[in-house]
């Protein structure tokens, strides 16, 4: 039987990754919803393709547009966050949300609400709302699956075992394109350089979060929730070569590695099919080819958001929620050439040293302190140039 899923954010590079599998295995899946920010066309052309009943764009303003793009289809237009919402708890089995940054917030928690299965590849949820979501998974028996190719890997290591008998999980990380950099040359680094990847290719936002490692103490914060072991218990390794995709180390001694080539499409499969498998196209390892496989810690000095994000977890409340949004906001304005690079963590910082880490106790009380945090983040950036 077929799986009925919906996809919001399918014209991002998950959302695509997304329809390459489902639709060479167009047996298997059936896409019911799919949804854009403003790319009014390429959403009709998606919507088209996979005789989707739904297509829902953001902005509102493109609505018309939609409309006269499905044309002679049987795909209903909508627009707007009402519009996300049904999308997202509609009549999808499996939902994959892939809307990135805090516009993700609501149609994640209204699939998780609806008791949907849900493939999650939307940092911010669970940074800015983990316990949130956890905590509403389990009242409405739903299922998060992590998309994150991180998390997926320790997902896929811990397949038929208890967590209590993990003594703790592994992330790995490339480095980034500074792994064996100079303070100084770090300290000189140019928005080109940063998002330079040397294994992945990623956004620009992205990029420069992997640059200064604070995507991996993201995906810190995200493994606690998702895992719900405690931040001593969960360690960071530098592996260059980006074979590894995490680890667990068990009770016993035993570690499982998960393996394979950096492409989306593998972590993106296994939340497709699970508990089965999906066949895809990516490219099979080599490992008589890579010859070697390299580890070490990462180093604190040089890259402070590890000790930031870790920081922010340990303090819970909205620590994470401001961590994430200051890095945001001082991404921004490094890709836009008004700060240096090491001035992030430092944005970052100044900005965990203000903010007053309140519980939030709805997702509203999230956003409305992502919205605080970067008005005060602005501020900040404002008065130091002036």
């Amino acid at each position: 039987m077929s799986r009925t899923i919906a996809i919001l954010g399918a014209t991002g590079s998950i959302g695509k990754s997304t329809l390459d599998l489902v639709e060479r295995s167009p047996e298997r899946f059936e896409v019911v919803a799919v949804t854009a920010a403003t790319n009014a066309e390429e959403l009709a052309v998606i919507a088209r393709r996979t005789n989707a009943k739904l297509a829902v764009i953001a902005d509102e303003t493109r609505l018309r547009n939609l409309r006269e793009l499905l044309v002679g289809t049987r795909c209903r237009a909508a627009a707007g966050e009402s519009a996300l919402l049904e999308a997202a708890a509609g009549e999808a089995e499996l939902v994959i949300a892939a809307i990135v940054g805090c516009a993700g917030l609501m149609p994640v928690m209204a699939a998780v609400e609806a008791g949907r299965v849900v493939a999650l590849a939307n940092k911010e949820a669970l940074v800015t709302a983990g316990r949130l979501m956890t905590d509403t998974a389990a009242a409405h028996k739903a299922m998060i699956l992590p998309v994150d190719s991180e998390h997926n890997a320790i997902f896929q290591c811990l397949a038929g075992s208890r967590i209590d008998d993990v003594s703790k999980i592994i992330l790995t990380a490339s480095g980034g394109p500074f792994r064996t950099a100079s303070a100084e040359v770090i300290g000189a680094a140019t928005p080109a350089q940063a998002v330079a990847h040397p294994n992945w290719s990623m956004g620009a936002k992205i990029s420069v979060d992997s640059a200064t490692l604070m995507n991996k103490g993201l995906e810190l914060i995200e493994a606690h929730y998702l895992f719900g072991l405690p931040s001593q218990r969960i360690d960071i390794l530098i592996h260059p070569q980006s074979v590894i995709h995490s680890m667990v180390e068990f009770v016993d001694g035993s570690v499982l590695a998960q393996l394979g080539s950096p492409d989306m499409r593998i972590a993106i499969a296994y939340a497709l099919a699970w508990p089965e498998r999906l066949e895809t196209p990516a490219q099979r390892l080599d490992l008589a080819g890579i010859a070697r496989l390299d580890f070490e810690a990462p180093d604190a000095k040089r890259f402070p958001a590890l000790r930031l994000a870790r920081e922010a977890l340990e303090a819970g409340g909205a620590a994470p929620i401001v961590l994430n949004a200051a890095n945001e906001v001082a991404v921004a304005s490094f890709l836009a050439g008004a700060i240096r690079f090491t001035d992030i963590a430092k944005t970052v910082e100044e900005a965990l040293e203000r903010a007053d880490f309140v519980n939030p106790r709805s997702i509203h009380d999230v956003l409305e302190i992502d919205r605080t945090t970067r008005s005060q983040v602005h501020s900040a950036m404002k008065a130091v140039c002036h």
